[in-house]
């Protein structure tokens, strides 16, 4: 993997997933990954203009993760594609298709290696004072009960990364997780009141809590293995010392109260889930279609510290 790939479908029929229960992940300091996803919209007759936006592929590079090769394939034979890239650096993909007759497929193949000898994960210290890692959103707008919270957790003392892991272990704590009692649409104050809910919930009040306790965060989509469905987690953004024109990004999953690491899979960064949702669009028709997902996520390479194999 790391000397570059044969052609695609020669890659993909050579690759061995390993059973990542097999893998000691608090002692990988490289891993490499396939993720294959599926996607079928069926609809009762023919439909027009269909506009679909896709939010699947990740960034050529985040952090210690880099995106080495991707595809998608598409089965209808007319199809415009727009590759473009929204202002949190998303990659996305505007596909147009002015006909179906009754179903569509878009399939995505996509190689990614992380590595943590790339240190940690920096960005522009202009991403600090950015109002939308700092305010509220239309999923993260408090009420009293989360405010009651935050007060209550600033008033350990504790602040900046301290603080952030209080957050993190504090809503893992206080959650049950619990499908089916929330949607896309719930917001941090129901999914609260609840005390139930998703990954993507649990995000939610995290970082409805961290802009409270003015701690710049973001809401990340993406993998996780031995996940079935897209997991959701919450970076935060803080001031490195000596290094005024860098913020330094630390990846919290409050769904499993630790912080995440390299089995995480990053595709998108936002406000919250609505900036990141996987996949949406518009059509022409009176019915509406019904989406069927599949989707693989394995490793296909992994290798533990050199220090550690070398102290052995």
């Amino acid at each position: 993997m790391k000397q570059g790939l044969p052609d695609l479908e020669t890659a993909i029929s050579t690759l061995d997933i390993h059973n990542h229960h097999n893998v000691d992940w608090s002692r990988v300091q490289y891993g490499a990954y396939l993720i294959h996803q599926h996607l079928r919209y069926e609809y009762p007759g023919p439909i027009s203009d269909l506009r679909q936006h896709l939010m699947i592929l990740p960034p050529v590079q985040h952090g210690d993760q880099c995106r080495i090769e991707h595809r998608l394939t598409v089965t209808n034979p007319v199809v415009e594609t727009l590759y473009q890239h929204d202002t949190f650096g998303n990659a996305e993909l505007k596909l147009f298709i002015p006909y179906i007759k009754q179903a569509i497929d878009f399939e995505a193949w996509i190689f990614v290696e992380r590595n943590a000898e790339h240190g940690p994960h920096y960005l522009s210290a202009d991403w600090l004072t950015d109002p939308r890692l700092l305010s509220s959103s239309a999923l993260t707008r408090p009420n009293d009960a989360l405010r009651d919270v935050a007060v209550m957790l600033s008033r350990g003392g504790r602040q900046g990364i301290d603080l952030a892991e209080d957050i993190n272990a504090w809503v893992y704590q206080f959650m049950n997780y619990a499908h089916e009692v929330t949607d896309i649409d719930t917001t941090a104050a129901q999914a609260f009141a609840l005390q139930q809910g998703v990954c993507q919930d649990y995000a939610h009040i995290m970082l409805t809590l961290c802009r409270l306790c003015d701690l710049p965060a973001r809401y990340v989509s993406g993998h996780l293995l031995g996940e079935g469905g897209t997991h959701a987690w919450v970076e935060v953004l803080l001031p490195v010392a000596g290094m005024p024109g860098k913020a330094q990004v630390t990846a919290f999953d409050p769904t499993h109260g630790r912080r995440a690491g390299i089995s995480y899979i990053s595709i998108a960064t936002g406000r919250d889930y609505f900036d990141v949702a996987p996949t949406s669009g518009s059509y022409r028709a009176s019915y509406r279609g019904q989406l069927s997902t599949r989707k693989i996520v394995g490793v296909t390479m992994y290798e533990y510290s050199k220090l550690e194999s070398q102290a052995s």
